[in-house]
C-alpha cells in the first residue's frame, strides 16, 4: 500500500495540467489536481482551463474573427450583396463579451465534467509545496489542507507583467481583463509590441475604436523580423495608430478640474504620461482604456518551491527541467509555460503533459516531447503563421552563405474584387496588392532543407499547420515544388515559389 494519499498531484488546471492529469488517471493512476484562479488588480477572475481557455487562445480568436467579419462587409459588397452594411454599420462590444463569455463557460463546465469522468479529483484551491511531497492547499474560504502525493507535476501557468510605474495596476487592464469587459473600450492604448499586444490592437482596431501601440522597440521579438515590420506597417496603414520607441512613465486618472480643452468629457479618463526613448522628452495623451501587454512572469513565486527544494532561473524564475520534464527533484516535473525554455504554446503544453503521462506510467520511457520545429501562428489583422526557424535565427545558426530565402508577394482571390478605399486621404485600399506574404527560408548545402517557412495572409493557422508536417519530416525545396498545388489557393504559393533574396528579382505577384 502507497505511503502517500495520491499517485500524482498536479498544480494547475491550465492546458498542461489537465492534459496531464487526465492522461494520468487514464493510465490507471490516482490523480488530484489543484486549480485556483487569483482576482486580477481590476478583480476578474474566471473558471478552469487556465490561459488559453479564459483569457487567451479562445477568447482571443472569436473577438479576432468579429473583427474579420467587419472587414469582409465590404468584400460581400463587391460580391453582389448590395444592401449589407454601410457607413451605418455598428458594432456592439457587449454583445460580443456575453457571446464569448457564454462560450468560455461551457469549456469550464465542461473540463469539470470530464475530470468527474475520468475520476480526477478536482480542487479548486491555491497549492504550495511543503516537502517535495506534501503540499498544502488553500480553499476560498481561508480553509487549508494538506495532501501528498508521489510524483508531482508543476503547471501553474503565467500571468501578465505589470510595468512598476505610477497607476499601472490601479489604471490600467490587461489580457486578463479585456475579454470580459463590462463596457467597450473606447480609445484604447496597448502598451507593447507583443503578439498579444498587435492582436490585441487589431481587433480592437477592426472593431472600431480608436487604438494605439506604444512600442519601445521591435515588434514581435523572436519572430521573423522582416514580417513582424511588415505587421507593423499594415496595421499602421489600415487604421492602428503607432507610438514608437517610447515607454510610459505614469499613469493618472484626470480629475475634473484639469480636463483641458475638451473640458468634463476627460474626466475620469486615464491620463498617460510617457518618454521618448530617442530624445528625452515626455508628452501625455488621454484614454478611455489602457491595457498592458509587455510579457508575462511565471506563477512560481508562491507555491513553495524552495520548500521541495526546486531549483528555478534566476532570470525568469521559470522552473529549470531537463530534456524529459524532470526538475531538479527526481519525483517532481514541470510542463507549461512556467518551464524555462520551453514555447508559450496550449499545444506545446498539452503535448508534453500527455507524454509525460506516457513515460511515468504507460511504458514507455523515452518518449519524449520534441520542442524544435512547433508551428504558430499570431492572429494579427494579417495572420502570421510560421513553423521553424526565422531568417535572422537562420543565419545566425547556418552563416549567410549558407542559406537561401525564398518569397513572393500576393493578394487572394478573394480579395481581388473589392476596389473600396479604406483611406481616401492616404489612398490605402481596403484590399491592398502584394500584402501577404510566402518565405520559404533552405539550408542550401543540405539539398535546400527547408528550415522555416512563413506566411502572412488569411487562415495563416490552417495553411501552416499543414505545412509543418512536411517542415518536421525534413522536406527540401523540390518536395514542395514536385507538390501540386490546389488552385486557387494562397497555400499553393509554396509549390511555385521561384524567386530567391539573393536573385535582387521582383517578388511580387502579378496575375492569379
Amino acid at each position: 500500500m502507497s505511503q502517500y494519499e495520491y499517485d500524482v498531484a498536479v498544480i494547475g488546471g491550465g492546458s498542461g495540467g489537465l492534459a496531464c492529469a487526465k492522461k494520468c488517471a487514464q493510465l490507471g493512476k490516482k490523480v488530484v489536481l489543484f486549480d485556483f484562479v487569483k482576482p486580477t488588480p481590476q478583480g476578474t477572475k474566471w473558471g478552469l482551463g487556465g490561459t488559453c481557455v479564459n483569457v487567451g487562445c479562445i477568447p482571443k480568436k472569436l473577438m479576432h474573427y468579429a473583427g474579420l467579419l467587419g472587414e469582409t462587409i465590404s468584400d460581400a459588397r463587391s460580391l453582389g450583396w448590395t444592401t449589407l452594411g454601410g457607413k451605418d454599420t455598428k458594432h456592439d462590444w457587449e454583445t460580443l463579451v456575453s457571446s464569448v463569455q457564454d462560450y468560455v463557460r461551457s469549456i469550464n463546465f465542461g473540463y469539470k465534467v470530464e475530470l468527474r469522468e475520468k475520476s480526477v479529483d478536482y480542487k479548486n484551491e491555491y497549492a504550495k509545496f511543503l516537502d517535495a511531497h506534501t503540499i498544502e492547499s488553500t480553499n476560498k474560504h481561508g480553509e487549508v489542507q494538506k495532501t501528498t502525493a508521489e510524483y508531482v507535476v508543476i503547471a501553474p501557468g503565467g500571468r501578465p507583467r505589470y510595468l512598476g510605474v505610477q497607476g499601472d495596476k490601479e489604471l490600467c487592464i490587461t489580457s486578463d481583463d479585456i475579454f470580459s469587459l463590462q463596457r467597450n473600450p473606447g480609445k484604447t492604448l496597448v502598451v507593447g509590441a507583443s503578439y498579444i499586444a498587435l492582436e490585441c490592437a487589431g481587433f480592437l482596431t477592426a472593431l472600431g475604436y480608436e487604438t494605439y501601440v506604444m512600442s519601445r522597440s521591435i515588434f514581435l521579438r523572436g519572430f521573423d523580423q522582416e514580417i513582424g515590420e511588415q505587421i507593423g506597417t499594415y496595421m499602421e496603414k489600415h487604421g492602428t495608430r503607432m507610438i514608437r520607441r517610447c515607454t510610459p512613465v505614469k499613469f493618472e486618472t484626470v480629475e475634473g478640474d484639469e480636463a483641458g480643452e475638451n473640458g468634463n468629457e476627460n474626466s475620469g479618463r486615464v491620463k498617460c504620461t510617457y518618454k521618448n526613448l530617442d530624445f528625452g522628452f515626455e508628452a501625455s495623451e488621454v484614454f478611455d482604456t489602457v491595457l498592458l501587454a509587455v510579457g508575462r512572469d511565471a506563477c512560481t513565486s508562491t507555491i513553495g518551491l524552495e520548500s521541495a527544494g526546486v531549483v528555478v532561473s534566476p532570470s525568469n524564475n521559470k522552473v529549470i527541467v531537463d530534456e524529459y520534464d524532470r526538475t531538479n527533484v527526481d519525483n517532481i516535473f514541470a510542463i507549461g509555460d512556467a518551464v524555462d525554455t520551453r514555447q508559450e504554446l496550449t499545444p506545446v503544453a498539452i503535448k508534453s503533459g500527455e507524454r509525460l503521462a506516457e513515460r511515468l506510467f504507460g511504458g514507455k520511457p523515452e518518449l519524449k516531447m520534441d520542442y524544435n520545429t512547433v508551428p504558430t501562428t499570431v492572429f494579427t489583422p494579417l495572420e502570421y503563421g510560421c513553423v521553424g526557424m526565422s531568417e535572422e535565427l537562420a543565419t545566425e545558426v547556418y552563416g549567410e552563405e549558407n542559406i537561401d530565402v525564398y518569397h513572393s508577394y500576393m493578394k487572394p482571390l478573394e480579395w481581388q474584387t473589392n476596389h473600396e478605399m479604406h483611406d481616401e486621404k492616404k489612398g490605402v485600399m481596403h484590399r491592398e496588392d502584394n500584402v501577404c506574404f510566402a518565405k520559404m527560408i533552405v539550408h542550401s548545402k543540405e539539398d535546400e532543407r527547408v528550415i522555416g517557412l512563413h506566411y502572412l495572409g488569411p487562415n495563416a493557422g490552417e495553411i501552416v499547420q499543414g505545412f509543418s508536417v512536411a517542415v518536421k519530416c525534413g522536406a527540401t525545396k523540390a518536395d514542395f515544388d514536385d507538390t501540386v498545388g490546389i488552385h486557387p489557393t494562397v497555400a499553393e504559393e509554396f509549390t511555385m515559389l521561384k524567386v530567391t533574396k539573393r536573385s535582387g528579382k521582383d517578388p511580387t505577384k502579378k496575375g492569379c
